[in-house]
């Protein structure tokens, strides 16, 4: 009798892989595309995207414009500086620089203090993801000071008279 259900048994695992074999994707990109558009229905459903971080990435990818230029972060104090003995919360210092421009930056748990490097007018605005932009103005002298940043990350963009200013996205 176990011959019997030996036979029967090579025979399913035959039909069985045959089957497989003749709707396989050899490189298994059909599969791939079919799971991963089931995923994202699935997800559209059971966990859609909020609005608000909806516009978020469009305003991100606003941000692409090509008259836009971006400052790097050229000094970071937690990460260049030297530590000072006896500071129990010493402030951030940031630089960012782009092509003449200079922006420093101080942030401490009080707010933001900074200057811009050629001197003169600026509107500022603070980008915090999908927070309201807190909207700060450099005074002749390239100076400004605003709240303390959000928790999470943040950007300075610039706008003076003839150029906008983006700075790299940072944590505070």
């Amino acid at each position: 009798m176990s011959d019997l259900n030996d036979d029967r048994d090579d025979r399913d695992d035959r039909d069985d892989r045959d089957e497989r074999d003749e709707y396989d994707d050899p490189d298994g990109e059909l599969y791939d595309g079919l799971l991963e558009e089931e995923l994202r229905q699935a997800a559209a459903i059971l966990d859609p995207v909020p609005a608000e971080l909806r516009r978020v990435a469009v305003d991100a990818f606003a941000l692409r414009d090509l008259d836009v230029r971006v400052a790097e972060l050229t000094f970071d104090s937690l990460v260049d500086g030297i530590p000072v003995r006896g500071a129990a919360d010493p402030p951030r210092m940031l630089t960012f620089q782009s092509d003449g421009v200079t922006v420093d930056v101080e942030v401490t748990a009080e707010g933001l203090i900074g200057q811009l490097l050629p001197p003169g007018p600026a509107g500022i605005e603070v980008l915090s993801g999908p927070r309201e932009h807190a909207r700060l103005t450099a005074d002749d002298m390239g100076r400004f000071t605003g709240e303390a940043p959000p928790a999470g990350p943040f950007a300075l963009r610039l706008r003076t008279g003839r150029e906008v200013v983006v700075t790299e996205w940072l944590r505070a």
